[in-house]
């Protein structure tokens, strides 16, 4: 039997991108699956497009008391995925602070309070979201950068306190996924063009690229405390 048969999963930012690939990653794989995000008519699109046993919750990750009733009723979980944030970026000297904190708020707090909220069984585990821009800065994505260091951080300190729960990161590069989908598909497609040709790999990602990795780490009792870069060799390139 699969060992993700009749799991309890729970996917924080499962309606689209990166999540939606995961959350299917996981029913394909027998797990009972719920995807939570704030838009309730994406959730509903995604779980239908899904097509296995997914359930779907409305939940603001920068909400403490949304998030905190949510798991007092919610849960215990085998496996929680946590890929929500909205962020912008740009260099510090123009990213208006305001903005700055809604990313830390979003990317950052969220994973925070869910962490501290959520009840996961022993042996289970929790994945988090970061971004190679960790190991990789970019002058015009500074703050980018040093939220998915913390979020590595906080990972690997959550993996001692947790345990016998396990905790993990998976580091993404440039995936393609609907947050590039505001530019024209002419300087989409340049954009990827552009990025395959610098990374070793020589293509960009895909989103289950990514939920490939959240699976192995879930299923593998003997990782925690791991970052997993899954970023075609930018972090090297």
């Amino acid at each position: 039997m699969n060992q993700l048969t009749s799991k309890k999963v729970l996917v924080v930012g499962g309606s689209s991108g990166i999540g939606a690939a995961t959350a299917k990653a996981f029913a394909e794989l027998g797990a009972d699956v719920l995807i939570a995000s704030r838009d309730a008519a994406k959730l509903a699109a995604t779980a239908t497009g899904i097509g296995k046993s997914v359930s779907t919750a409305v939940l603001d990750s920068t909400d403490t008391d949304a998030v905190e009733a949510f798991f007092a009723n919610a849960g215990p979980f085998d496996h929680v995925v946590i890929s929500a944030a909205q962020t912008r970026g740009g260099p510090i000297r123009q990213l208006e602070l305001a903005d700055a904190y809604a990313a830390m708020d979003s990317k950052f707090w969220g994973a925070y309070r869910v962490a501290r909220a959520v009840k996961i069984t022993d042996g289970g585990s929790l994945t988090l979201v970061s971004g190679f821009l960790s190991v990789r800065p970019s002058k015009t994505s500074v703050l980018q950068g040093a939220i998915n260091a913390a979020l590595e951080a906080l990972a690997r300190g959550l993996a001692l306190e947790l345990s016998p729960v396990r905790v993990n990161t998976v580091s993404p590069g440039l995936i393609a996924t609907p947050l590039w989908s505001k530019l024209t598909e002419d300087d989409r497609q340049s954009m990827y063009e552009g990025a395959a040709a610098r990374l070793p790999a020589r293509r960009v990602g895909q989103p289950e690229d990514v939920a490939n990795a959240v699976v192995y780490l879930a299923s593998t009792p003997f990782a925690t405390g791991s970052t997993v870069l899954v970023d075609g060799g930018g972090a090297i390139a």
